[in-house]
């Protein structure tokens, strides 16, 4: 059976050093910290594919409705466990799939030898293999940061504080845990909040922050600001 996919409510707000202070205190009280990780901190690496105009990038700037990114992902450096995952957003809500990869599939991408892709038992990966080939998607940054997450069962609710965002300017070397990265654009911190159909009053207030409002905060155009 395939079912449709989930479009969750995503808010974005560049946050102050002394907010995230606060919301971590907040946020400790009244939601669970992410098991993923130690005390609900890890690092995560990205790598993002982009057409040779730049498509992704031009559609997020311009603020298209419906648009759609690909990129791949790690967690502390950990390259047994890499996910290439799929992001949409549609009318203001978004979507992501993911599927898992094997080093030894990500060398080969990584190498552009995409013949295993069609013919791999996932979905994703078959889509991505047409789309690298009819789109001439490539790799275009690295980008690294540290993440602290909550999650909140009502609701679905996940939030999570990003900071230490780095660039790895043009570099595409997304399986060398010694890739250079550089902070990126005074390296921001970000305010995420994620749910699917209502967000409990309980976190609504305790992400509230005086003079804060939402945004369309984007690490991979703000990498992409040193191309």
């Amino acid at each position: 059976m395939i079912y449709p996919p989930i479009y969750r409510n995503e808010w974005k707000h560049e946050i102050t050093p002394m907010d995230l202070r606060i919301l971590r205190r907040r946020l400790s009280a009244v939601a669970a910290k992410d098991p993923h990780g130690p005390d609900g901190v890890y690092e995560i690496r990205s790598l993002y594919f982009d057409t040779p105009g730049d498509r992704a990038l031009r559609e997020k700037i311009d603020g298209v409705n419906r648009r759609e990114k690909f990129r791949l992902r790690c967690y502390n450096k950990d390259f047994s466990l890499i996910r290439l995952e799929k992001k949409s957003k549609i009318n203001g809500l978004c979507q992501k799939e993911n599927a898992h990869l094997r080093w030894e599939e990500t060398e080969l991408l990584l190498a552009k030898d995409y013949g295993w892709m069609k013919e791999s038992p996932s979905r994703l990966v078959r889509e991505f293999y047409l789309k690298l080939k009819t789109q001439a998607l490539l790799p275009k940054t690295i980008v690294d940061y540290t993440r602290e997450a909550f999650v909140f069962a009502p609701g679905n609710v996940r939030v999570t504080l990003d900071y230490q965002i780095r660039t790895g300017l043009r570099s595409t070397d997304f399986l060398n845990p010694d890739c250079t990265t550089i902070p990126a654009g005074g390296a921001p911190i970000i305010l995420e909040v994620k749910w699917d159909a209502f967000l409990p009053d309980l976190i609504r207030d305790a992400v509230q922050l005086t003079g804060c409002r939402t945004g369309a905060f984007s690490k991979y155009a703000l990498c992409r600001s040193y191309d």
